[in-house]
């Protein structure tokens, strides 16, 4: 249980501030509008996912259509009501807001508005949050519960301080996020143009050679049906409980990244009975279902086994893995697999169609080469990404401290 200081004034978020739910025209396909004088028409999907403040709406609802919304003012907060509910935003424009958000406006003039922003961003108001929903057995948010939500408040000057010391680390992972997708940035072009040929490394200069993948795979298989419903399915535990291995989906495997603290296990037992997608030794993995486009390669001596939406691929010589990979990924390559995708219900690509996708071949010292230079800059942005989540922690545990009292900035 948490003390707070003496001096700090315990207050809900209903006295502090006025609160009001959005409203949607409907249908709103009939109030869209691409007009100048259009309103700006504020959807979840403006709202970026590591910023405090929405710039900018891809849509726009005509004057009537306003009318039957809520308008909202720049310096207002508006927080998602649904889905990841709680989540606040402090507006950098006018607009309209729909049922899926509340607006926050007209806060007192003892609260600093970015204090306010880091209190309902805090640990403390989004377990509140969390105990009402769980409390109706609705996974949302209502105007009423908000104005519920008990808070603390400093003297003005200390909850200035405080804001502007959570904003220094703001900044520096601001610009560590601006940094590493410049670096991504550059990384891709320079991959596009040297895993094409379009650019040769000098020394360079023998020809490349086309084969279909399943031409340099001794194997591409995937899970069956049957495999999955009759004995897979049922054998998967979500705790790494006894003798079991990670049970790997398409949302798993990024690249040369693979997660092996995954949502599902499988026995070793199980997983031995199917060799040829037992995860086992180096190999290609291909999402074929939902995700399509994702390509990664397993290099991991643990085993590990692969759920039914994925493809393997054992490459004859497998030095040329991590060469494919980065090819698929590649423009070509994902238009490549793109291209024969089924669109029913599911997206997905069967097993035959990544068998034919053709893939250039360099020689192995070109590919060595060109492969050495995006792993530098791949090793780049992962100590980037590295240095980002360090701060973000120490971010949490400073904004921790603060706002509850533990440590007190005052003059």
């Amino acid at each position: 249980m948490v003390k707070y200081p003496d001096d700090w004034t315990k207050s809900t978020l209903g006295d502090c501030v006025q609160i009001t739910r959005g409203a949607s025209p409907r249908p709103i396909e009939s109030f869209l509008t691409t007009s100048v004088d259009g309103v700006n028409w504020i959807k979840i999907g403006d709202a970026p996912k590591e910023e405090k403040y929405i710039t900018h709406t891809a849509e726009k609802i005509t004057i009537s259509g306003a009318m039957k919304s809520v308008s909202v003012c720049a310096g207002d907060f508006i927080l998602s009501n649904s889905m990841s509910f709680g989540r606040p935003y402090i507006l950098a424009v006018d607009g309209c807001i729909h049922d899926g958000w509340l607006r926050l406006y007209d806060y007192h003039e003892n609260i600093d508005k970015d204090f306010l922003y880091y209190i309902l961003s805090s640990d403390f108001i989004q377990a509140q949050y969390a105990a009402f929903a769980a409390g109706s057995g609705v996974q949302n948010l209502n105007k009423e519960v908000v104005k519920k939500v008990t808070i603390y408040l400093p003297p003005l000057s200390e909850q200035k301080a405080i804001a502007e010391t959570i904003t220094i680390f703001d900044t520096h992972i601001d610009n560590l996020t601006e940094l590493i997708e410049k670096k991504k940035t550059i990384r891709d072009a320079i991959l596009e143009d040297l895993i094409s040929g379009k650019t040769r490394i000098n020394g360079f200069n023998r020809d490349w050679i086309e084969f279909p993948l399943e031409n340099l795979c001794t194997i591409i298989t995937k899970q069956t049906g049957f495999d999955y419903t009759e004995t897979i399915k049922n054998s998967l535990l979500d705790s790494k409980k006894g003798d079991v291995i990670p049970f790997i989906q398409n949302k798993d495997f990024d690249g040369t990244f693979v997660n092996l603290h995954t949502d599902y296990y499988i026995p070793k037992s199980v997983a031995l009975k199917f060799p040829q997608i037992l995860l086992d030794e180096k190999c290609l993995l291909i999402s074929i279902s939902g995700k399509i486009g994702n390509v990664g390669v397993y290099d991991n001596p643990e085993l590990a086994f692969v759920g039914g939406a994925i493809c393997i691929a054992r490459l004859i010589d497998k030095n040329y893995t991590e060469w494919v990979m980065r090819f698929l990924r590649s423009s070509i390559g994902q238009y490549e697999l793109k291209k024969t995708e089924k669109t029913s219900s599911h997206h997905n690509l069967t097993v035959e169609d990544i068998r034919k996708i053709n893939i250039p071949i360099p020689p192995k010292e070109e590919a060595d080469t060109i492969l050495s230079v995006i792993s530098t800059m791949d090793n780049e942005i992962h100590s980037l990404k590295e240095e980002k989540e360090k701060i973000l922690t120490i971010r949490k545990g400073v904004m921790d401290e603060l706002l509850t009292g533990k440590v007190r900035l005052m003059d």
